[in-house]
């Protein structure tokens, strides 16, 4: 029997999140593997659907001080984790002040955070395990507080489109067997950065749980939320820069003028200012609905006609798989690793970045109704749940030799 840990922030709503949950329910079918699961935070919509057969570790009260305000950190007493973070924030601050990274996209600041707060965590566990996985950077606990013969870490984001303190970082992936990327677009774009880490760097893609998305997306029928006989449009993530949400009433208006009769929903969590600001810029008010953060996204995945998701960069967005598992015609963004989301033409459509030219392909899809038939039968005939890149990580695994001793 194999003893596995996985660790990871939280199972709040969110891609990445999502596909853990995927992950958890194939381990628990495994017969040889007894995994083990640490949450820096016992919290999120997710948490229910932790599979029977995966044992959740205890909450500890130094890592949910991670994600919450230094103040209310000084009110538990962890005066030192206080004190990691605040200096992790002073020296992020130099840095992206130093090398003109002020505004924009970064991950140093949550990087800093736990590089500086490592020394005061406690151990994860007293098991030694089999293999490790940090499931989400930044990747300073797993190798410090975890006792395990592997350690691999997970990429799921696109190092094209974030600044990073490169030599801190790449101390920080280097003390990993293994390193894990969603797509090999992510792969590409993390190599490029680290060219060092090429030969321990590996595309193990995301798992999605079928069988629980198909069971979720019918627990409700969204239909007063989303009644009326026009075509539905949908795009579900984070209200972030990422997602290019706020672009969304802009595309509105531009079908708006082509005579599409339509809504466009957004569900999702965050700052939504921008984008609700751009619906009124554009007098979107009755095309552009914003239903906010829902629990349970599939029931309108189920409901929507077309699923869109127009963001700027993605590593593999799992909500596109997502909507894909359920059996709708997606259109996507041509963000750097879209070519790895789905054949063009075939389950998807692939449209340019720039607005007009977006909308021009989403129009032609929303009209289209023998090609939206084909792209959903050949959804339908594809299997997404990629399962099988369990098996691609325990005999990738096996080329390793060795325990791992290093220390970021």
């Amino acid at each position: 029997m194999k003893k596995l840990l996985i660790v990871s922030h939280a199972l709040e709503l969110g891609g990445a999140e999502s596909s853990l949950i995927g992950y958890l329910h194939t381990l628990a079918k495994a017969e040889d593997v007894e995994t083990e699961l640490f949450l820096y935070r016992h919290k999120g919509e997710l948490m229910k659907y932790i599979p029977e057969g995966i044992k959740l570790l205890p909450e500890k009260q130094q890592y949910s001080c991670l994600a919450v305000p230094l103040k209310n950190v000084v009110k538990r007493g962890r005066f030192a984790i206080a004190l990691g973070r605040a200096y992790g924030k002073y020296k992020s601050n130099r840095y992206m002040k130093k090398n003109g990274l002020i505004g924009k996209k970064s991950g140093v600041a949550l990087e800093y955070s736990h590089k500086y707060t490592k020394a005061f965590m406690p151990e994860i566990s007293d098991t030694e395990y089999d293999l490790a996985i940090s499931f989400l950077t930044p990747h300073y606990y797993v190798v410090n507080k975890v006792k395990a013969k592997k350690k691999v870490a997970y990429i799921h984001t696109d190092y094209a489109y974030i600044s990073v303190d490169r030599e801190s970082e790449l101390k920080m992936w280097s003390a990993y067997d293994c390193i894990a990327a969603v797509s090999e677009a992510v792969m590409n774009s993390f190599v490029k950065l680290f060219p060092e880490l090429k030969e321990k760097t590996a595309v193990i893609e995301n798992i999605n749980s079928t069988e629980l998305i198909a069971r979720r997306a019918v627990e409700f029928v969204p239909k007063e939320e989303m009644a009326g006989n026009f075509v539905k449009i949908l795009s579900v993530g984070r209200f972030c820069d990422a997602k290019n949400f706020e672009s969304i009433p802009c595309k509105a208006a531009l079908l708006k003028d082509k005579g599409l009769d339509f809504k466009w929903y957004i569900i999702g969590f965050g700052d939504d200012k921008h984008i609700r600001t751009a619906i009124k810029e554009t007098g979107t008010e009755n095309e552009v609905v914003v239903l906010g953060k829902k629990a349970n996204p599939y029931p309108y995945i189920k409901y929507c006609d077309i699923y869109a998701q127009p963001s700027r960069y993605e590593g593999k967005a799992v909500t596109v798989l997502e909507a894909q598992i359920i059996g709708k015609p997606v259109i996507i963004t041509n963000y750097a690793t879209a070519s790895s989301q789905l054949k063009d033409g075939y389950d998807g459509i692939i449209a340019p970045m720039d607005n007009d030219a977006f909308c021009d392909k989403l129009y032609d899809l929303a009209v289209n109704k023998e090609k939206q038939t084909s792209l959903i039968r050949n959804c339908k005939n594809s299997d997404y749940s990629n399962k099988d890149e369990i098996k691609k990580l325990l005999q990738l695994l096996q080329l390793f030799k060795g325990g791992n001793d290093n220390e970021a």
